[in-house]
């Protein structure tokens, strides 16, 4: 334990950057789907632009920055003295991170429909699905720095 102590700079360092590549492309992803459902296929190789685009952004970026960030962050939960569980702050960001985490799942399964040529929602439902990680951002960060309650 005195080890985790010692490292607790770095790994909430770590974690933060985890946590920063993983939203860029939470926050990116969606939009890419914009694109994909409103450019006209005429003009457009799909294999060769925004199928390849979301693939490796989910792949190479998002997914293992998803990973990084749980584990890290789960090493921040054991450093002792760190976190105090009778604090209502630390349910909400772990019940938003959980949100967060089934987003990507979503984005992933949309993703692979996508790649399939089926389009389950318009562009102006991804525009508004673009939302939903922001605001699980925006309330987790209040949870983390203000810790309201």
């Amino acid at each position: 334990m005195d080890l985790l102590i010692s490292l607790y700079p770095w790994i909430k360092t770590v974690h933060i950057l985890a946590v920063i590549s993983w939203m860029a492309g939470m926050l990116y992803l969606p939009r890419l789907f914009v694109y994909h459902v409103e450019t006209d296929s005429k003009n457009l190789n799909y294999s060769e632009t925004i199928v390849r685009w979301e693939f490796l952004l989910i792949k190479r970026i998002m997914g293992p920055a998803m990973i990084v960030t749980w584990l890290f962050g789960l090493l921040l939960i054991i450093v002792p003295g760190i976190i105090d569980w009778s604090q209502g702050w630390i349910w909400v960001k772990f019940l938003c991170v959980i949100g967060m985490t089934g987003f990507h799942g979503f984005l992933s399964k949309q993703r692979k429909l996508l790649e399939k040529n089926e389009r389950p929602y318009t562009g102006r439902q991804y525009r508004f699905l673009n939302e939903v990680p922001t605001l699980l951002m925006i309330i987790i960060v209040i949870m983390v720095v203000v810790r309201p309650f």
